[in-house]
């Protein structure tokens, strides 16, 4: 077995399916390994299923939900899995999850080489669990695969030891195999959508939906909007809302739509029908600038590793504050903006680079 392929999330199991596509293609031996990390049926299954991709030649149900915990559970599961294989040249991971923490140690601790897909991104917000881990897993990799020259700069100016390419963003791959395929499911999503215009939101991450104050703010938000919301809720928001009184507070707007987690056509469908998409999702940025879509987005948070996004006029950082927040979505909607016809996250051919890339280079 040459390659390993370790996801564990349902951006990961996006992002990895390009290179998985193109590892078939060329019929090249591989092992597709899932983690179980998001282990709702919604979130994890549904994309495999969706995008077509093979059955995990390994899976597990993890019983730590605690981080710290989760990694050593997956670092032992993993290396059992590692340790029935033919020693394999090189294991792909992709992004900054703990899944990715816990596949780059084993790879280390093995001897494996490690290549990190969408190496470089930086936040400098240390609030974030991912930029923690986006770091560790840059500075244990041999082959770092930069989206873009700003991700690049970021690796050389760390020093990292591996070899760096720039190769694109394989998000941009996967929104050119699949965007078509939304047409399975366009008239059905917006037959149930009560509104005749809406904006997106989402928001999920860790330091917006653990603080309390936040998420009020965020109520505040989504009750004086002029515009209906359409709110696809991830499972952790939904929790610490019921966690702490606020549930009610969000069901009780009469200009919000909640739906449950959706899968990956669906949910392409509300972007590319809303008018505006306020997020804390970095990977919804990077999609909102895809051709087919383009869409302006106001990135709920202070800071954002994907800055491209903001340099070419698709997102504006917004923060969390209801005042500054509502008074940029008022702006931003009585605006004429032109978007660039072009994502700047790449050119649909990242994963034929990255497997070019692993294929000169081990040999394979």
């Amino acid at each position: 077995m040459s390659i390993v392929i370790v996801v564990g999330t349902r951006p990961e199991i996006i992002k990895m399916a390009p290179i998985v596509k193109e590892l078939q293609n060329r019929a090249f031996d591989f092992s597709f390994v899932h983690t179980g990390q998001h282990y709702d049926y919604e979130m994890n299954k549904v994309f495999i299923e969706e995008l077509d991709l093979p059955e995990p030649d390994a899976s597990f149900i993890l019983e730590n939900k605690n981080p710290a915990a989760q990694i050593g559970e997956m670092m032992i599961k993993l290396e059992r899995v590692i340790e029935k294989l033919a020693k394999p040249k090189i294991m792909l991971i992709q992004g900054d999850t703990n899944t990715m923490v816990a596949a780059g140690l084993v790879a280390l601790k093995h001897g494996i080489r490690l290549g990190h897909v969408e190496a470089g991104l930086r936040s400098y917000d240390w609030r974030m669990p991912e930029e923690h881990n986006r770091r560790m897993i840059d500075h244990v990799s041999d082959y770092l695969f930069a989206p873009t020259e700003i991700a690049k700069r970021n690796l050389i100016e760390e020093h990292v030891w591996g070899e760096i390419f720039v190769t694109g963003n394989t998000i941009i791959d996967a929104l050119d195999m699949y965007f078509n395929r939304i047409n399975e499911v366009e008239d059905n999503i917006l037959n149930i959508i009560k509104f005749n215009e809406y904006i997106l939101v989402t928001f999920h991450r860790a330091e917006n939906v653990d603080n309390p104050q936040i998420l009020k703010d965020f109520i505040r938000i989504l009750q004086r909007s002029s515009v209906p919301i359409i709110f696809p809720i991830h499972p952790r928001t939904k929790r610490r809302l019921q966690e702490y009184g606020l549930w009610n507070e969000v069901t009780n707007i009469s200009h919000i739509q909640i739906f449950p987690p959706l899968g990956y056509f669906e949910f392409l469908v509300l972007m590319k029908y809303s008018k505006v998409i306020l997020t804390d999702s970095g990977g919804i940025q990077e999609e909102a600038t895809y051709p087919g879509i383009r869409k302006p987005v106001l990135v709920l948070r202070t800071s954002t590793e994907r800055p491209e996004a903001v340099i070419h006029g698709f997102a504006r950082i917004v923060g969390t504050n209801p005042v500054a927040v509502l008074a940029e979505l008022e702006k931003i909607l009585n605006e004429k903006i032109k978007l660039p016809e072009k994502s700047p996250f790449g050119d649909g051919k990242a994963a034929k680079r990255i497997v070019d890339i692993i294929s000169s280079e081990l040999e394979i």
